[in-house]
């Protein structure tokens, strides 16, 4: 496992952007999958975007066009780009890695956790 830690959360407008970014430690971070997931108040953990190490990219249909995840191997970052915000991305944003990752959408194939971020988005 890696220890994962995110940033970047907060309270903005809907419209507004803001930038996510997850740090890893303990793990060779370019041979993992790395995963953004969100899960809002009574709601169930859903995916938002994933990376694997060799660069392919996904990205929920809800989130396409706005969201962007990228990652930086020299500095064992990952990072969620979110663009043109809108009240229903309110939640609680966690980082995910695994080693072996089939389905990325699935959260449970991913063993290390963040503790998550809140992002708000004022309507």
């Amino acid at each position: 496992q890696v220890q994962l830690v995110e940033s970047g959360g907060g309270l903005v407008q809907a419209g507004d952007s803001l930038r996510l970014s997850c740090a890893a430690s303990g793990g060779t971070f370019s041979r993992y999958t790395m995963a953004w997931f969100r899960q809002a108040p009574g709601k169930e953990r859903e995916f938002v975007a994933a990376i694997r190490w060799y660069g392919n990219i996904q990205h929920a249909d809800s989130v396409k066009g706005r969201f962007t995840i990228s990652r930086d191997n020299a500095k064992n970052t990952v990072d969620l780009q979110m663009n043109s915000l809108k009240s229903e991305d309110t939640a609680v944003y966690y980082c995910a890695a695994d080693r072996t990752v089939v389905f990325v959408e699935n959260f449970g194939e991913y063993d290390s956790w963040g503790q998550g971020t809140q992002v708000t988005v004022s309507s």
